[in-house]
């Protein structure tokens, strides 16, 4: 999702006309109408959760409250009425505030007023399009136990929080690094081993990371020469973070908002409190650590010497904080590195949004449909070819990336970091809708064209749809995913027309 070089530029195509004064007079005026409409749509997902999203097995409000119907039959038809419709609710919001945006009607102000305002009913909600908090908290019970989350399942516990964990990864060693360990386990500890408390516990620790993004777009978009409201509009606000972020309670939050905030410190000369954050984002997410090569090269860059010289003087203080940061997480969370031969255990998952895998699936297919033996070959064989292949040519990207930013200048390595980024998201063995946000966060803050926001809007709302509420991937159901296509290219095309079909004689911005 993060644009190619060629659609980041500034050009004449990428905003409308300045705004008159009178409009730039009232940027800071929030438009109502729009971020009521999105909190309705929030407060409608967050009533349909309680049937059709992924609740516990025993959910102890519903059965008190007496609406366990809501789970079954008619009831369970209801709830996912309910969500959808709050659904298309918020992605209505977004564009409507993505147009006063690009008008410039709207300013960070009014962005930061919305994300706020649907923000909060997501963090009591029922959890959202995934099951994954409750691998958080099992991870967590785990090592409050006194078992190595590294080494065991959540299997093991037989207990509230376990029993609500996906098959898949019941008996998983935890692929999270110490500091969401210790996150976890704190929650755990305070909630009492309380499914529905730990849930919200765990939604307000990572909403850490959405505080961090909304304070760190603005800076780097002042880095980049970007807009920094279309980049808080483009990433705080967008539904594929906001709703399997927020509401699907993914660790993805905190990681990207540390690597924001540290991204940020390093552009601005705070470079040893700019790896630490980026120690803390790598000891939560591994992800994090594929733009620290980027900035070794701007901190060198405006260092004196020769240019190795330069470059071991960034590298060695950034390496030291890094791993320093990491060790102590390490220590406080009293783990071991068993994470780290676990991340392959993602491999389990298998979908076509990852390139590599998609592909293996694909090439299996066509060979059994000319070949007798086809069918008796494990499909396993050719996406292991493939992902091996993908894992060659992602080392490929990210040297040659890397390598052509060895100059130091600050918009072109962070550019090619999300384009590096980008790669993880697409090559890695596992792929998941949510991951395309951590390139999406560090391309942000440059001057989008219109043709880019436009592929940004149309991937974000169809990422957003392929996954069930229930945390199940629609990644397979064709007609579906034609229908959520569709829908996607309509929410594209209302950012830039307002009313794409003429069925208003008057449009009205918000």
């Amino acid at each position: 999702m993060a644009a190619t070089p060629s659609l980041l530029r500034s050009s004449s195509e990428v905003f409308p006309p300045e705004p008159s004064a009178a409009v730039r007079a009232n940027v800071r005026t929030v438009p109502v109408r729009t971020t009521v409409l999105g909190l309705l749509g929030v407060t409608l997902m967050a009533l349909g959760g309680m049937g059709a999203g992924a609740v516990p097995e025993h959910d102890p409000l519903l059965d008190r409250a007496g609406l366990s119907w809501l789970r079954y039959g008619h009831g369970h038809d209801l709830a996912i009425m309910v969500l959808y419709l709050g659904l298309g609710l918020v992605v209505w919001a977004w564009i409507r505030l993505g147009r006063l945006v690009r008008s410039g009607e709207a300013g960070d102000h009014a962005v930061l007023v919305a994300v706020t305002a649907w923000t909060v009913p997501l963090l009591f909600a029922p959890p959202l399009f995934s099951k994954d908090v409750y691998s958080y908290l099992a991870q967590g019970q785990l090592a409050l136990s006194g078992y190595d989350p590294y080494q065991v399942g959540p299997a093991v516990l037989q207990s509230a929080l376990s029993e609500n964990v996906s098959g898949v990864w019941q008996h998983t060693p935890a692929p999270y690094g110490p500091l969401f360990i210790l996150v976890a386990k704190a929650i755990v500890w305070l909630t009492g081993g309380s499914v529905v408390l730990g849930v919200i516990a765990m939604r307000l620790s990572i909403a850490g990371g959405l505080v961090l993004l909304c304070r760190a777009l603005p800076g780097l978009s002042r880095h980049l020469g970007g807009k920094s409201a279309i980049a808080l509009w483009l990433v705080a606000a967008n539904p594929l973070l906001l709703i399997h972020l927020v509401g699907g309670a993914h660790n993805d939050l905190l990681m990207i908002g540390l690597m924001a905030a540290g991204v940020l410190l390093v552009l601005d000369r705070g470079y040893v409190l700019g790896f630490v954050l980026l120690g803390l984002a790598f000891s939560v997410k591994a992800t994090a650590v594929v733009i620290v090569p980027f900035l070794v090269w701007i901190w060198a860059a405006r260092l004196d010497g020769a240019p190795r010289v330069r470059f071991l003087k960034a590298l060695l203080p950034g390496a030291v904080t890094i791993l320093g940061t990491f060790a102590a997480c390490t220590l406080v969370a009293g783990v071991g590195l068993g994470w780290i031969p676990a991340l392959s255990n993602s491999s389990v998952i298998v979908n076509w949004l990852s390139v590599p895998s998609g592909a293996g699936a694909f090439v299996h297919m066509v060979v059994s449909w000319f070949s007798d033996d086809g069918d008796s070959v494990s499909s396993g064989i050719f996406i292991g070819v493939a992902r091996t292949l993908g894992a060659v040519v992602l080392i490929w990207v990210a040297w040659t990336q890397w390598w052509a930013a060895r100059d130091g200048d600050v918009r072109d390595n962070v550019r090619r970091g999300a384009v590096t980024m980008l790669a993880v998201a697409l090559l890695s063995p596992a792929t998941l809708p949510w991951y395309f946000s951590w390139p999406l966060v560090l391309a942000a803050g440059f001057l989008w064209t219109t043709r880019a926001l436009v592929t940004v809007t149309l991937a974000s709302v169809f990422l957003l749809l392929v996954t069930f509420p229930n945390g199940d991937t629609g990644l397979y159901f064709w007609s579906y995913l034609s229908f959520a296509l569709g829908v996607s290219a309509l929410a594209a095309w209302s950012l830039v027309e307002p009313d794409p079909f003429g069925l208003s004689p008057r449009y009205e911005h918000a």
